[in-house]
């Protein structure tokens, strides 16, 4: 079974290499996906660019898929099940939530000159960034990708409920599985609310497992696949 790896923003597809290496150990296959917008200098992309990359590497696959997608890319994750809820094993979320219909994907921070640029790191202080040293914030900082203005304000449209029957796995790094339960009970998470089948998986990590914990990742991976 291939395992589709989407990253959150400002974030290349090399961002899962160490995840990517420990899967093949174990069996399995990765595909890291570099979306465009995210690599390819393409200031135009736009979220339905995004995931017409993703559904490409869906209907290559040669069996059933899992989709993983980090951060905001779990709206990305949720959207690929909305489209082809035949052909997913399941979608996992790496430290977020699927947007409902209508709302925008990821308009968190000010946009400048068509892109959002990386806004550093004092939007994330506190358990977000906590295991990353300064080498590590350097190198992110370096390689950030601003995201397109096409993909950050993209609205969400889904419209097949058939997504509620994909299994979910939640990846809880900088949140605990008590929380994501709370939060999708108060009706916080919509999405995860009507979906029939949701786990959820505890990672020791800031918001960037696949950066600091990636061979630990990659087992909550393996394991989600051996499921399927």
């Amino acid at each position: 079974m291939d395992i589709l790896l989407v990253g959150g923003l400002w974030l290349h597809g090399s961002v899962w290499g160490g995840v990517a290496s420990a899967l093949e150990g174990l069996g399995h296959r990765p595909v890291p996906l570099t979306l465009p917008g995210q690599g390819d200098g393409d200031a135009s992309a736009t979220l339905d660019d995004q995931l017409e990359t993703v559904l490409a590497a869906v209907d290559a696959a040669p069996g059933p898929v899992l989709v993983v997608g980090h951060s905001a890319a779990c709206s990305l994750a949720w959207l690929t099940a909305d489209r082809r809820p035949d052909k997913l094993a399941g979608a996992v979320l790496i430290g977020g939530f699927p947007a409902e219909d209508g709302r925008p994907y990821a308009d968190f921070f000010e946009v400048r000159d068509g892109v959002m640029p990386f806004p550093g790191w004092e939007p994330f202080d506190g358990p977000d960034a906590a295991d990353l040293d300064e080498q590590a914030r350097s190198a992110f900082t370096a390689a950030a990708i601003p995201v397109p203005e096409g993909v950050a304000r993209g609205v969400v449209r889904l419209t097949d409920e058939r997504r509620h029957d994909v299994p979910v796995l939640v990846v809880c790094p900088e949140f605990t599985p008590a929380e994501a339960r709370e939060w999708i009970a108060a009706g916080d998470v919509p999405e995860l609310a009507r979906a029939k089948n949701v786990e959820f998986a505890d990672i020791d990590s800031g918001h960037w497992p696949m950066i600091t914990q990636p061979v630990e990742l990659a087992r909550i991976l393996a394991a989600a696949t051996d499921a399927d």
